[in-house]
């Protein structure tokens, strides 16, 4: 499907969580630009939840050390949230996956954090790039810890009139 890519100035609440969150950085989006014409407007927030408690995204190296110290060798849910905005309303979907970090050592967390990859990553960990090698096994759809879980963005468009495969 074509698309465009309009970056959202919402400012993030990690307390507000991931579907106030997508449903903040859509409507900002779709006020700000417009929803197109016979299109629609996403927008997605993903959140990292340990035992009840909403890891953020780091500010700096200290804070994400201290996150994936605490991930290490525990599981964890990753919550992903897309909503839809066209003409006719909003949709919007929320998804859940386990993730397991595996024990790390030192030099493991000492590597990852050289590489700088945990800016901007909520739980301070990106499973998408070398990441992955911190991780253990997930329960789940892979996408939604991604940040963009397919299966419920494509159920969302089909509800729409909208094909992916169109």
């Amino acid at each position: 499907m074509p698309f465009r890519v309009v970056a959202s100035v919402y400012d993030e609440r990690t307390d507000d969580g991931a579907l106030a969150n997508a449903r903040g950085k859509a409507r900002e989006v779709a006020e700000r630009a417009g929803v197109p014409a016979g299109g629609a407007v996403l927008g997605s927030d993903t959140e990292v939840a340990l035992e009840g408690r909403v890891l953020g995204k780091p500010r700096d190296v200290g804070e994400a050390r201290a996150m994936l110290e605490l991930l290490s060798g525990r599981v964890h849910e990753v919550r992903t949230a897309v909503v839809l905005i066209t003409a006719d309303g909003e949709r919007e979907a929320l998804d859940s996956t386990e993730v397991t970090v595996r024990p790390l050592s030192e030099d493991a967390l000492e590597w990852y954090l050289q590489r700088g990859e945990w800016r901007d990553r909520a739980g301070g960990y990106a499973i998408q790039g070398t990441g992955a090698v911190l991780i253990e096994r997930i329960r789940g759809d892979y996408t939604t810890v991604v940040g963009l879980p397919i299966a419920c963005l494509v159920d969302l468009l089909l509800e729409e009139g909208f094909s992916p495969w169109a």
